[in-house]
């Protein structure tokens, strides 16, 4: 997954359910220089009866906000998703370098 472009990183779940796994991989994909160095990561912790649905929303260096579920889809599948907007960002970039 690229990373590189994330300012913003928020992922609630429940750690019992079923998006508990493709959240916490979503997590762990994050370099721990990028956490440091500017990346915003919030992580909130569903109980069993809260009206809160899972989610995982991040922005962007361009401001874009992307979301997803997590209980629906695997972690490649969040990555393949956020991986799009990321593609295109380091398009832009390569194109400008020149």
């Amino acid at each position: 997954m690229i990373t590189k472009y994330f300012t913003k990183v928020v992922v609630r779940f429940n750690p019992l359910g079923k998006e508990a796994k493709s959240a916490r991989l979503l997590l762990c994909a994050i370099p721990p220089a990028q956490r440091t160095s500017g990346t915003s990561i919030q992580n909130e912790l569903l109980v069993n009866g809260s009206s809160k649905s899972p989610i995982v929303k991040i922005t962007f260096k361009d401001k874009t906000e992307m979301e997803a579920d997590p209980s629906s889809m695997t972690f490649k599948e969040l990555g393949n998703y956020f991986d799009r907007h990321s593609r295109k960002l380091s398009l832009k970039e390569s194109i400008e370098s020149q």
